[in-house]
């Protein structure tokens, strides 16, 4: 089996929301309320996604409020089951 590295659920904000949609991570961070070093943090994959980022994250991109907590909890579990990764 290959071996893969879990994507942190900020990389997927960087590349799959934000770039795509043109938004800095300055501008997300207004629109939801939340401290800019927070969203940089978890785009540089130094923090996680909290229930309440997660929630925000959500309702700022139109999308299902456990979207970004799952995510997150799929990538936690995916590192806790090999800490080498």
């Amino acid at each position: 089996m290959a071996d893969f590295k879990p994507t942190h659920p900020g990389e997927i904000l960087e590349t799959e929301f934000l770039e795509p949609m043109g938004i800095s991570a300055y501008d997300l961070a207004e629109t939801i309320d939340v401290p800019q070093s927070r969203i940089s943090a978890i785009i540089h994959g130094r923090r996680s996604i909290s229930a309440d980022t997660g929630l925000r994250l959500a309702k700022a991109f139109g999308l299902s409020d456990m979207f970004w907590i799952n995510m997150q909890a799929r990538y936690d579990a995916d590192m806790a089951g090999d800490p080498g990764k």
